[in-house]
């Protein structure tokens, strides 16, 4: 929460100082309004943070949910007549909070599971496990939705997640309120709980994530590798460069022994990885991003 508190306060700050040099500007297009905030920054009128943000936000508003979502295919989900013995390792192994409930396939959700309301269930006092008991109301948005009308929806109602259906009324992913959060300013961490100074968290046998800006020093003296950072700087860097293209959430590259898959990105960049480390190694390939379907 404290990243997206610094960054709403980074941007009303860079808001109010514009102000004044917007009314004297007066920019008549997108173009020119980009141009007076360039001249802004070279002013020292906001740093360079709040100029990305504001550009962000300018973004945002020409963005469809198809743009971020998460795919169906890449999407973690429960089923909805699963014991709870088979529910708890999918929650444990993600460390999400919400998670779509299905019914026969990944095409049809049927509600929302909040992590939390499994407590009740845990003890041994506890009562029998029954998902409809505890199975919240999903919210449905299309694929074209604007994000920044789904952040302003969003913010009324409170909800923090929506399934995103396709013209056949189908679940064709989903889109959380830290997505479109995300793309104004920039990643924030909330269920990939990284110790302070941390840049790679261990989350089960050979299974890892990572920020993206990861030197490639650091990845080397953690997993003891020989990376060459000639061309690159960090693993992000060199995931970009693997793949040849700014890559979206979901799609993956084998690299040497490790397969890395995008769990953040945006536009801009590559913000978190997902890290598996395959004693077997194999040759560089790559799947499907958010196109999947």
């Amino acid at each position: 929460m404290n990243n997206r508190s610094n960054g709403h306060s980074k941007l009303r700050q860079g808001l109010r100082q514009l102000l004044m040099s917007l009314v004297k500007a007066e920019p008549e297009s997108r173009e020119e309004l980009v141009a007076v905030l360039k001249q802004a920054r070279a002013r020292h009128l906001m740093d360079g943070e709040a100029l990305s943000m504001m550009e962000a936000v300018l973004q945002v508003s020409e963005l469809r949910v198809r743009d971020i979502m998460i795919p169906r295919a890449r999407m973690v989900v429960v089923e909805r007549d699963r014991p709870m013995d088979e529910i708890l390792p999918v929650i444990v192994e993600s460390a999400h909070s919400r998670f779509p409930v299905i019914g026969d396939d990944r095409s049809e959700v049927v509600g929302i599971l909040l992590a939390k309301d499994l407590l009740q269930y845990c003890g041994p006092s506890a009562p029998s496990f029954n998902m409809r008991d505890v199975l919240r109301s999903a919210v449905f948005v299309p694929e074209s939705k604007r994000l920044n009308v789904l952040l302003k929806e969003f913010r009324l109602s409170r909800n923090h997640m929506a399934i995103v259906i396709d013209e056949y009324g189908g679940a064709a992913g989903l889109i959380t309120i830290e997505d479109v959060l995300e793309q104004i300013v920039g990643e924030i961490e909330d269920e990939y709980d990284f110790d302070e100074g941390a840049y790679i968290l261990k989350r089960g046998r050979d299974l890892y994530t990572a920020k993206a800006h990861t030197t490639i020093e650091d990845f080397n003296e953690f997993f003891h590798t020989d990376f060459m950072d000639d061309d690159y700087d960090t693993i992000g860097g060199m995931v970009v460069n693997a793949l040849g293209h700014m890559p979206s959430r979901g799609e993956a590259v084998d690299i040497g022994d490790f397969r890395f898959t995008v769990v953040r990105a945006d536009s801009r960049k590559v913000r978190l990885l997902n890290i598996e480390r395959r004693p077997d190694g194999g040759q560089s390939v790559t799947t499907g991003g958010e196109d999947e379907k």
